[in-house]
């Protein structure tokens, strides 16, 4: 049995970043289906303010962080794709990769290939794998086809300028919202063949413009309670509004019947846990996101650093939404 000790950032009680404490955690072997790993680098993600302030629940203490990369230090009885001195990534439960060492389930851990550094593993492997069920498997009834409309909120963070960049290279006409021109530009500059500034701009409007009356077949929502009421407004008949966050706030609860005059409309709410809840799965899509990454369809742009020490700072960044792209911690 080897313990050692490692700094894990958790909470003790749900609140604001000042919740954010250091703490010394020992860690000791993997168990059957378990893997130890030291990670090079974590990402952060707004999930991650969900469950600090408690919107999403969890038992205390809660150390915090759902996608990390590095090397793995040793493995379980009955883990075969992964051995010691391997290079890993992972999107997964249980929290708790804002640390130097973890032992965590193997199940949603994956091999890095070698073209792609840690701190990119790092930062694209939770929204990277978001942005790939949305396009890929959380479509409309109807399908999705190269030259169909489609509608991505928060265009300018990281999943948006991961999923800009991926629908482009699909043939999807993606249109994108963001908080200001500054964004629109960086969502443009990513594939996105239209932009709305929503502060400023009547985003249904706008829509109904850009496709001619038509509508768009999905609209990709992680924004919640702020964008929820007009996006169905965006939706063509039988159009998808799949909402996967709630950045703005979670959404109210509306009657279903106002679906229907509006065109008989879709909703769904969508998590990444649910499509990654086996192994081949999980191996599957990090496969379709490595290969698009490495074939340079897709860009990851990491426009935060932050050392583990101030991830009060990463929060409050996050929460301001004064970030772009993706934020990685450095232990």
């Amino acid at each position: 049995m080897s313990e050692q000790t490692s700094r894990a950032v958790r909470i003790h009680a749900n609140g604001g970043p000042e919740q954010l404490v250091i703490d010394t955690v020992s860690v000791g072997d993997p168990g059957p289906g378990q893997i130890r790993i030291r990670h090079h680098a974590v990402g952060l993600n707004f999930i991650d303010v969900y469950q600090r302030t408690g919107l999403y629940p969890f038992p205390m203490p809660l150390a915090l962080g759902m996608e990390g990369a590095g090397v793995i230090e040793a493995v379980g009885e009955g883990v075969t794709h992964l051995q010691a001195g391997d290079r890993a990534a992972y999107a997964a439960n249980p929290p708790g990769s804002y640390c130097d060492v973890r032992v965590m389930p193997a199940m949603n851990v994956c091999k890095l290939p070698d073209a792609i550094d840690f701190e990119t593993g790092a930062a694209m492997m939770l929204k990277g794998l978001t942005a790939q069920y949305l396009l890929k498997r959380c479509k409309p009834v109807e399908g999705l086809e190269a030259g169909d409309f489609v509608l991505f909120h928060a265009a300018a963070g990281g999943v948006g300028l991961i999923a800009c960049q991926w629908a482009k290279a699909l043939g999807l006409r993606l249109i994108g919202t963001a908080g200001s021109d500054e964004k629109c530009a960086l969502a443009r500059a990513h594939g996105a063949e239209f932009t709305i500034n929503y502060r400023n701009e009547d985003f249904a409007a706008r829509v109904k413009d850009i496709t001619n009356g038509q509508g768009v077949k999905v609209v990709y929502d992680s924004v919640g309670k702020d964008t929820f009421d007009k996006s169905l407004d965006c939706l063509r008949p039988f159009g998808l509004m799949a909402s996967f966050g709630n950045a703005s706030g979670p959404v109210a609860p509306f009657a279903p019947g106002i679906l229907g005059p509006k065109g008989s409309l879709y909703v769904t709410r969508q998590t990444l846990f649910t499509h990654i809840t086996s192994r081949e799965r999980t191996q599957a899509m990090a496969d379709d996101l490595f290969a698009v990454v490495e074939g340079g369809q897709v860009k990851i742009r990491i426009d935060q650093r932050f050392a583990l020490t101030d991830v009060r700072k990463a929060h409050e960044s996050l929460e301001a939404r004064s970030t772009t792209g993706c934020t990685v911690l450095l232990p």
